[in-house]
């Protein structure tokens, strides 16, 4: 059986195309992001919240967000909504089918 996961991905972009400093913003906003997971999950020590991931799509770092972080704890998911909006970054979304 699969699920959909609804994303949305933070871009070291912004709206104006400069990309976004410092260069480790994205391992920043996960790393603060970590302690947010799902029920009876443990990561260890400097582990990345399954539902807040820092990655690079074409050359560009990103921050995936897993909009389930919405339900866990909302007041989370409005900061990283907010860091995006005061930052004035790229935001796009994506659906993805998981085992």
């Amino acid at each position: 059986m699969t699920h959909l996961v609804q994303q949305m991905f933070i871009h070291g972009l912004t709206l104006d195309g400069h990309r976004f400093r410092p260069s480790d913003w994205a391992e920043r906003l996960a790393g603060v992001m970590s302690q947010f997971r799902p029920a009876g999950s443990y990561g260890g020590h400097n582990t990345y919240s399954p539902y807040v991931v820092p990655v690079v799509v074409d050359g560009i770092r990103c921050v995936v967000v897993d909009k389930r972080l919405r339900e866990l704890e909302p007041l989370a998911w409005k900061f990283v909504c907010d860091f995006a909006r005061d930052n004035n970054l790229k935001i796009s979304e994506r659906d993805v089918q998981t085992p």
